[in-house]
C-alpha cells in the first residue's frame, strides 16, 4: 500500500488503529493482509490473544467496541455502513445499531475560544450568558445552553476544537485502506471500495458544516408550515457559521418516557399517531425525512390549549427520496402485493439493485417465501422492523444494491415504529400510512405529475420530427451514391464469421469434388476406362475427399 509506507505524518495514527484492532482480537487479520510490514510493528503484537473478557464476546460485539475506541470517524463510518446490508451481515448490522457516540465534554476555555473565533468577538457581545457545563457532548460537537441579549433562550452547538484535523487524517487513512483492500480482498472484486470511501468522506464533511444543518431545519419548517403537531426550532442565522449553530431552545418530555407522559396527562395514542404521520409525510409527500429519529431527538411539549406538540432536534442526518426512487418503490409494492416474485426480481434489476448475473431462481425463491409469510396477514400484525430485517438478510445473501436512502428509510421506519409501539401497544404504522399512500398514488396519476414529464418527452420527439425533414433527403442521397455505411456489431461476430467462412470453404470443396466425379464419369463413358485423364481426375477427387474428411474429423463435428 503505497501511501501507508510514504505518509509518515500519519504513521502514528496507523499504528494506533492497528493496536486497537489487535487489542480486540483482529491482529491476525491485519497480519494476513500484509499491513504489518508497512508499520514496522512486532508480529507478537498482532498474534497476541485478546483479553479473556473480550474473548467471551461475539465477533460483532468486538467490532463495535473496536469502532467506539477508534473514535468519531470510525463511529460515523459504521453508522453509514449500517445502511449497506449488501456489505454487512445482519448480526453485525444489529450490533452496529448499538454504537454509542457519547464522550466526556471538552474543556470550557477551548470551547469559548472556538465560539468567539467563529462569531468574531467576545462571548458577551452575543450572549447575555452561556453555561459552561454542556447539555450534551458527542464526538464531533457539544451543546450548551445560552441566552441572547434579547432574552431568547437558545442552545449553542459547537464543533469540538481540533476535530476537523482528526477527521481529515482518518479520512485519508480510510481512502488508503480502501484502495489497498480493493486489490487484496474478494470484496474489491464485487464493490468499488474507493468510491464507498469517497462517498462517506463527502457525507461526513457535509455533516460537519452546520450551515447545511440549519438549511435542513428551515426546509422541515417550510414542509410542515401550518401543522400544529410538530415544532421545528428556529435557527439564528446571525450567530451561525460552519462550526457553530444557534437554535431556539425547546424543552419537553422525552418522547418515549411513558411514565412522565402519563403523569402529565398527555394522550400517548395521539402522540404515536402524530409521530407516524410526521415520518410518513416526510417520505411519501416531501421526499425529505429526518434520518435519525431516536427518542433523544424528539420531545413532547404542549400548545396553549394543552394539546401535545412534538419538538424535533438535530437535523444533521437527513434522507432524500427523488421522485424516481419513490416511483420504483411503488412499482415494487404493486408486484409484491401480487405475490409475483419474478416481477419483483425484474424490477430490482431495472433499478440496478440486482445484477443481471444474480442467481435469479434463488432470489425468486427467497422473495416468494418472504411474500407468502405476509400474505393475507392483517396490516396491524405486520411489523416494519421484522420486514426490514428479513429484506436485509436477503439483500446480503444476494448482494442487492438498493439505494442507501432506502436502507436509511427502513431503519427510520423501524425506529419510529418502536417508539410508536412503546407509546401505544396497538400502534399500526401501516394504517397511519394508508391515506398518505393513496394521496401519493393519486398525485402520480394526476396530470400535474405526469404532465411535465410528458411535455419533456414531447419536446424531445418534437426536436426529432423537426430535424427529420432535413436529415432524410441527405441520408437518401448518401444511400443512392453508395456512401451510407450502417454498422451493426454482434457480440462474438468475429468467431461466428470465421466459422461461416470455414463452412463455406468446405461446402465449396464438396461441390467441386462432386462436380469432378460427375464430370469424370462422363469422360469414362465417352473415352473408355483406360483414359489417363480419368485416372488423374479420380486421384485428385480422392485426395480432395480425404482432405475434406480429415478437416471435418478434426473439427469434432463429424
Amino acid at each position: 500500500m503505497k501511501t501507508v509506507g510514504q505518509r509518515y505524518r500519519h504513521l502514528s495514527r496507523y499504528r494506533e488503529i492497528v493496536q486497537v484492532l489487535a487489542r480486540h482480537g483482529f491482529g491476525e487479520v491485519i497480519d494476513q493482509l500484509g499491513l504489518a510490514q508497512y508499520l514496522t510493528l512486532p508480529r507478537r503484537l498482532l498474534r497476541r490473544e485478546a483479553p479473556v473478557a473480550l474473548a467471551r464476546l461475539t465477533l460483532p460485539q468486538r467490532v463495535r467496541l473496536a469502532v467506539e475506541e477508534l473514535g468519531p470517524t470510525f463511529v460515523k463510518l459504521a453508522q453509514v455502513l449500517s445502511t449497506r446490508p449488501d456489505l454487512i451481515p445482519p448480526p453485525l448490522l444489529a450490533e452496529l445499531a448499538r454504537l454509542q457516540d457519547e464522550v466526556p465534554p471538552g474543556p470550557w476555555p477551548a470551547v469559548r475560544e472556538r465560539v468567539e473565533a467563529e462569531l468574531g468577538g467576545p462571548l458577551e457581545k452575543v450572549f447575555a450568558n452561556m453555561e459552561e457545563r454542556p447539555l450534551a457532548a458527542a464526538s464531533l460537537a457539544q451543546v450548551h445552553r445560552a441566552t441572547l441579549h434579547s432574552g431568547e433562550q437558545v442552545v449553542v452547538k459547537v464543533q469540538r476544537p481540533g476535530i476537523k484535523t482528526i477527521i481529515e487524517t482518518d479520512l485519508e487513512i480510510l481512502s488508503d485502506l480502501a484502495r489497498f483492500l480493493q486489490k487484496r480482498t474478494p470484496l474489491g472484486q464485487i464493490y468499488d471500495l474507493p468510491e464507498i470511501a469517497e462517498g462517506f468522506a463527502y457525507t461526513l464533511r457535509a455533516e460537519m458544516d452546520y450551515r447545511q444543518e440549519g438549511r435542513n431545519a428551515d426546509r422541515f419548517r417550510r414542509n410542515f408550515a401550518g401543522q400544529s403537531h410538530l415544532h421545528i426550532p428556529q435557527v439564528y442565522w446571525d450567530h451561525t457559521t460552519q462550526r457553530v449553530i444557534v437554535f431556539e431552545r425547546i424543552a419537553g418530555i422525552k418522547i418515549d418516557d411513558v411514565a412522565a407522559l402519563d403523569a402529565a396527562g398527555l394522550n400517548r395514542r395521539e402522540i404515536a399517531r402524530h409521530s407516524a404521520q410526521i415520518i410518513v409525510k416526510e417520505v411519501l409527500v416531501d421526499g425529505f425525512f429526518h434520518a435519525d429519529p431516536h427518542p433523544g431527538n424528539f420531545f413532547v411539549m404542549t400548545d396553549n390549549a394543552g394539546a401535545p406538540v412534538i419538538g424535533a432536534m438535530d437535523f444533521g442526518l437527513v434522507g432524500r427520496l427523488a421522485p424516481r426512487v419513490k416511483e420504483d418503490l411503488v412499482r415494487l409494492f404493486v408486484v409484491a402485493v401480487r405475490l409475483d416474485a419474478g416481477r419483483v426480481v425484474e424490477q430490482l434489476i431495472r433499478m440496478s439493485a440486482a445484477q443481471r448475473r444474480v442467481d435469479r431462481s434463488g432470489l425468486e425463491r427467497d422473495l416468494e417465501r418472504l411474500l407468502i409469510r405476509y400474505h393475507d396477514l392483517p396490516l396491524k400484525e405486520i411489523r416494519a422492523k421484522e420486514v426490514v430485517e428479513a429484506i436485509t438478510a436477503i439483500a446480503f445473501r444476494h448482494q442487492l444494491r438498493l439505494p442507501s436512502e432506502l436502507w436509511l428509510l427502513g431503519k427510520t421506519l423501524a425506529m419510529m415504529e418502536g417508539v410508536g409501539l412503546k407509546l401505544d401497544p396497538d400502534f399500526d404504522i401501516f394504517a397511519v400510512a394508508q391515506p398518505y399512500t393513496h394521496q401519493f398514488l393519486r398525485q402520480r396519476m394526476s396530470p400535474r405529475a405526469w404532465g411535465p414529464k410528458l411535455l419533456r418527452e414531447a419536446e424531445g420527439w418534437g426536436d426529432l420530427l423537426t430535424q427529420l425533414p432535413q436529415q432524410i433527403p441527405r441520408l437518401l442521397d448518401q444511400a443512392a451514391e453508395g456512401d451510407l455505411d450502417i454498422g451493426l456489431r454482434v457480440r462474438g461476430q468475429d468467431s461466428i464469421l470465421h466459422r461461416l467462412d470455414r463452412l463455406g470453404n468446405r461446402l465449396t470443396v464438396s461441390i467441386l469434388v462432386a462436380a469432378l466425379i460427375v464430370g469424370l464419369a462422363l469422360v469414362v463413358v465417352s473415352q473408355g476406362e483406360g483414359s489417363w485423364l480419368a485416372s488423374a481426375g479420380f486421384a485428385a477427387a480422392a485426395l480432395l475427399g480425404v482432405w475434406l474428411l480429415i478437416s471435418i474429423w478434426r473439427s469434432g463435428r463429424f
